[in-house]
């Protein structure tokens, strides 16, 4: 008995569900790697320049090059977050050990200057107090605290413990991405373009100049603040400038971050009564250290992918809020393929109105240039 064969359209809706339910299947099976292989993506986007050149010098062994890329981009994130863990955990302990000594000093009074502030003057002053108390100086100048907090630094910083399988499946990821980034990429292109049409190229170009746009410019603008911030906290006498420098660079990754680090030391110095300093740093924060922000993100991000810098900003920002570090990138890239869809819509809109406008003249054209008198009349 023969089974009839079902209709096209049932067919095409079949085939329709079964690729549904299988990319549900696919993602509650690659959900604990996404992460992973988006950073993975993300680092090969960014760095796929490098790894042109390199590849060129081994052109018959594509995957030594992956391998010798991938131990690299592995060496260029160890190497400096072990040292600089090893430092700060250093800089930390004497930085409480310091603070400890200062709050067991006795009863501190604010500068006059603060003192007579209306209300917050009374209210700071109680405040300092509470901090400076017996109770508390001893919680400060405890060594095992100190050092209780200097390892949980330590660890967060180091990329050791639970992030450490994480990390390894990003680099096996990205060794991946390297060796068979343009066979995936080609692939892509070709589904993409079965459904969008060729303008899907633009989009793809849009979504990677973005992503190596906003990497370069988050690390270039974090490196940048992190050096001007710790030349202040160095000029303002601060006892752990190393340490106060990486955390500004750290908070820099966030736009409009670095205060949270500027502002609370410089109130620090000014509560202990060095004026002076405390209001040197808090200017040299809000004058260089916050501008710098303003100067070399927008440089950057903006000038190399035509994306105004409010919607980076807010795509910055509101994929942080929503997927976490790595929305960092996907909100920028999903603003910028909409404003690479937008200016086609705009170019697609002028050239129509360019076509109209010159069929309308050519067919008026005989008309018009019939001008009482001419010959072609009668």
């Amino acid at each position: 008995m023969n089974v009839p064969a079902p209709q096209p359209a049932l067919r095409r809706v079949l085939l329709g569900l079964l690729l549904l339910l299988l990319l549900g299947l696919a993602y509650l099976v690659l959900r604990p790697f996404l992460a992973a292989v988006a950073w993975a993506v993300i680092l090969g986007l960014s760095t796929w320049p490098l790894f042109e050149r390199l590849r060129a010098r081994v052109p018959r062994h594509p995957g030594v090059a992956a391998l010798l890329m991938t131990l690299a981009m592995a060496l260029a994130f160890m190497l400096p977050a072990l040292w600089l863990g090893v430092l700060l955990r250093d800089e930390l302990v004497r930085a409480l050990a310091e603070a400890g000594t200062r709050l067991a000093q006795g009863d501190w009074r604010l500068p006059d200057a603060l003192a007579r502030l209306p209300v917050l003057g009374g209210l700071l002053q109680d405040l300092l107090r509470d901090m400076t108390s017996a109770q508390a100086a001893s919680r400060w100048r405890s060594a095992p605290w100190s050092t209780q907090a200097a390892e949980q630094v330590f660890s967060l910083l180091g990329g050791a413990g639970r992030n450490a399988a994480k990390f390894g499946f990003a680099l096996l990821t990205l060794f991946f991405v390297y060796r068979d980034g343009q066979r995936g990429l080609r692939q892509v292109q070709a589904v993409s373009r079965h459904l969008l049409g060729p303008r899907v190229d633009a989009y793809l170009q849009a979504a990677a100049d973005m992503t190596r746009a906003v990497l370069w410019g988050l690390l270039a603008t974090s490196l940048v603040q992190g050096v001007f911030a710790g030349l202040g906290y160095w000029w303002a006498g601060l006892a752990a400038p190393v340490l106060l420098a990486a955390l500004t660079a750290l908070f820099a990754l966030a736009p409009f971050g670095t205060p949270l680090i500027w502002v609370p030391a410089g109130l620090w110095l000014l509560l202990q009564g060095h004026i002076g300093a405390g209001v040197g740093l808090l200017l040299w924060g809000l004058l260089v250290v916050s501008w710098v922000d303003n100067l070399v993100r927008p440089l950057v991000i903006s000038g190399s992918t035509r994306v105004p810098f409010v919607l980076v900003v807010f795509g910055v920002l509101g994929g942080l809020a929503a997927f976490g570090l790595v929305g960092m990138f996907l909100g920028p890239v999903v603003l910028a393929v909409l404003f690479a869809v937008w200016r086609e819509w705009l170019e697609e809109s002028r050239l129509d109105r360019a076509a109209g406008d010159a069929g309308a003249e050519t067919r008026a054209g005989p008309a018009d240039s019939a001008a009482p008198g001419d010959p072609r009349q009668g």
